[in-house]
């Protein structure tokens, strides 16, 4: 009973806050742990012990899923490069670098705990900066780096963060096994994420072929996905969190989508916004939760001579760390890409001081390093305490808040005036987008409307719907006047219309798909195009069933 009420209370604070946050000015994942904290604050207050393994199983599949799958795989490619160099260089450069750091500062912290501590905290979290600070005045490039360096230094950060674990847990470390394990790790992992993939496809078009099964079972499938891509990856030891993120990041361009009805389409994108806002906000009002407890029992390392003062300075010596590595990375990878440009004859486009500033600062830590440390084992192999878990766990939500609060004050002032006034790139693009679609609904409804009218067809209807049709979409306004009307031409002038609507949503969708596969536009905008097409679809549907 305890757990049923710690769930419905958790899902009913990230409703209100969600709500609260329009009336506040305070960020959401902020808002979420303080009305977490609030929650355990009181001696009556929600108090459970968390399964790590459970708990990692439940979260990270879901939001990395999600991420990978909105995030926008065009300018990923594009900027593949220092994503790579963020997501790979500068996750094994945070662990070295905080590592040693955080053991010099903080002596009872075994090495390889120091490391584990550094390897989950170098996943950092777009969604949070996305909350702090308005993507109109971040520049899109930039902004686009967070994005796919948060969705791979997820993996990257994740994958090491358990080789630390298990190297803390069995005593010994080799860093030639450790090398073959995560090549294993990487590469089987993402083949899980691909034969996941492939099944999930496969229960779709069965099912598709089938017919008359609900929308809700092929839902089902895609919610099952990533947690399939996941158990089966960790199955064969290798890298559930990859399996995830691989999934995620093919499941648009498979084209798996097809194979579902119009209600699972709508349903689908429904179920995978709330999955993402709730996981995320559900994991930092976990954090809240976990806040008084941990302040109440400071780990006695971090008091000392000052035990209200010492607490807080490492903390925000250890996040003011963070952004210095994250800093010189970015100003060398910086230099490196310049020269790389100048001896390849190309157009060098160096970040300037505020933007790599910007870029430190927004390196912000959210859910998934509360997921991985959270994780840690209570125990080593011989049942003795796992070494220095509650200090860690304690540095790590410090470090979160901190990251957090310091974004929040900084980064609006110094993206400020960074993106030059004007239309907005994605708009243009939109709307270039739904100019292409709509000319290729209009050149095939014209192609049909001037075909042969079939037998039974009232004379005219077709070629009358075809236009108004026509004109509609030339206005893009979708509607029809059909109150003049007699009786019996209506209904058959309705089913012609709703026929050649659906005749031009599907060639709409044709030309959103080239589009998308030309690069001509990105996952962010096609998607955004295919969930209107989809609504109207659907009440096109609705419209047909009860003629």
């Amino acid at each position: 009973m305890q757990a049923a009420i710690f769930v419905l209370a958790v899902l009913v604070f990230v409703a209100v806050s969600g709500a609260l946050v329009r009336l506040v000015r305070v960020p959401l994942p902020i808002l979420q742990i303080a009305m977490g904290a609030a929650l355990a604050w009181p001696v009556r207050g929600i108090h459970i012990e968390i399964d790590p393994e459970l708990f990692l199983l439940v979260f990270i599949p879901p939001l990395l899923f999600s991420d990978a799958f909105g995030a926008p795989k065009r300018e990923l490619m594009a900027l593949r490069r220092p994503i790579l160099d963020l997501a790979i260089g500068l996750v094994f450069f945070t662990i070295v670098g905080f590592g040693y750091a955080l053991h010099w500062l903080v002596p009872s912290i075994p090495l390889v705990v120091a490391f584990a501590l550094a390897a989950v905290l170098s996943p950092t979290d777009a969604v949070a900066v996305s909350s702090i600070v308005d993507k109109s005045v971040v520049p899109a490039r930039l902004m686009h780096i967070l994005e796919g360096e948060s969705l791979l230094n997820d993996a990257s950060g994740l994958v090491m963060f358990r080789f630390a674990v298990a190297a803390a847990l069995t005593g010994s470390f080799s860093f030639a096994e450790a090398s073959l394990s995560f090549l294993y790790a990487v590469a089987v992992g993402i083949l899980a994420g691909v034969a996941a993939l492939f099944v999930a496809a496969k229960a779709l078009q069965l099912l598709s072929r089938i017919g008359g099964v609900p929308a809700e079972a092929q839902v089902l499938i895609t919610i099952l996905l990533p947690f399939v891509a996941y158990l089966g990856a960790e199955h064969f030891e290798a890298s559930g969190i990859l399996a995830a993120v691989t999934a995620g990041l093919l499941t648009g361009s498979t084209g798996i989508f097809r194979f579902l009805g119009v209600s699972a389409r709508m349903q689908t994108i429904s179920l995978w916004t709330t999955f993402s806002f709730v996981f995320n906000g559900a994991l930092f009002i976990v954090l809240g939760l976990q806040l008084p407890e941990i302040i109440r029992k400071v780990p006695p390392e971090l008091t000392g001579n000052y035990p209200l003062i010492q607490p807080v300075l490492t903390v925000m010596a250890l996040t003011l760390c963070l952004i210095a590595l994250r800093f010189v990375w970015i100003w060398i990878g910086d230099i490196m890409a310049g020269l790389a440009a100048r001896l390849g004859k190309r157009k060098a486009e160096p970040f300037g001081l505020r933007v790599r500033l910007a870029g430190s600062v927004a390196g912000v830590r959210g859910a998934i390093t509360l997921a991985g440390i959270l994780s840690l084992p209570l125990v080593l192999q011989d049942g003795s305490p796992f070494p220095a878990r509650d200090l860690v766990i304690f540095l790590a939500a410090g470090v979160i808040i901190c990251s957090l609060a310091i974004a929040s004050l900084a980064l609006p002032v110094i993206a400020r005036g960074l993106v030059e006034p004007g239309e907005d790139a994605g708009a243009a693009e939109e709307r270039m987008a739904r100019v292409g679609a709509a000319k290729a609904a209009i050149a095939h409804l014209e192609s049909i409307a001037q075909t042969d009218e079939e037998e039974g067809d009232v004379p005219g209807v077709r070629l009358a719907a075809a236009n108004g049709i026509v004109a509609a979409y030339r206005r893009r306004i979708a509607a029809a006047d059909e109150a003049d009307e007699a009786r019996a031409e209506m209904r058959e002038a309705g089913r012609l219309e709703i026929d050649l609507r659906l005749a031009g949503i599907a060639a709409e969708r044709d030309a959103l798909r080239a589009m998308l596969r030309r690069g001509e536009i990105n996952d962010h905008t096609a998607r955004a195009l295919f969930t209107e097409i989809t609504l109207t679809e659907a009440l096109l549907d609705g419209r047909q069933s009860r003629k």
